[in-house]
Parts: structure tokens; sequence; C-alpha cells
């Protein structure tokens, strides 16, 4: 896991804005989520992993991801990369709740995208 602020990330000649941080030339799944107070994402799994890494970009609010190596407070104008493999749950803040974009990127474009 790493966390960047919007400000701060590298600069990149990929085809999309975070690819001085993550391989996988495209976007290629992604949405944005309205999490209410204190919402624990994907609470009904008690290990949520992924095979690649995935991008949270804090929009709104305040969160807490929780890794089994601990826990890391983030907030608006944050970009956290998760790892491949590495469990996570994020949990929207009581007072200040979370809106957030999750992104994955991969070798195709997004299916949407393609003809």
């Amino acid at each position: 896991m790493k966390v960047y602020r919007l400000s701060e990330l590298p600069a990149s000649r990929a085809s999309h804005v975070f690819g001085g941080i993550v391989p996988g030339a495209f976007i290629s799944m992604g949405g944005v989520s309205f999490h209410s107070p204190g919402d624990l994402a994907h609470s009904d799994e008690e290990r949520h992993v992924h095979g690649s890494e995935e991008i949270f970009v804090i929009l709104q609010g305040k969160a807490v991801v929780h890794f089994d190596h601990g826990d890391e407070p983030i907030e608006a104008g944050d970009v956290m990369v998760i790892d491949p493999g590495e469990n996570h749950h994020l949990e929207s803040d009581r007072d200040d709740p979370c809106i957030v974009i999750w992104l994955d990127t991969g070798p195709e474009r997004h299916a949407s995208q393609t003809g």
C-alpha cells in the first residue's frame, strides 16, 4: 500500500494519469462510491483482495482503510494504491463520510471503449 496526494502524482507519459504509480496501459475498470457514515465496504467478506493494484481516489470526506498489518487513514485529495493480494476494507468516517473513486488498470481498455 502506498499513499500519494493528487497534487504530488509523478508525471507520466502513459495513457492515464496514474501511469507513474501503477502498471497497466489503461484504466480498465472503476466506479464512484458514496459511503454513508461509518459504512464498512465489503463487510460481508472476511478477506477482500484483488489480483492487481487497486487505486482509491478520495474526492470528499475521510476514511480508514483496514489492512492485516494495521489501519491507514485517508482523506480528500489522497490517492491510495493497494497492492495485489493485500486484504483491505474501507471504513467511511462517521462525521465526514467519504466519496471514493476506485480504479483498476490493465493491458486492455474497458469493454465499453472497444469496438
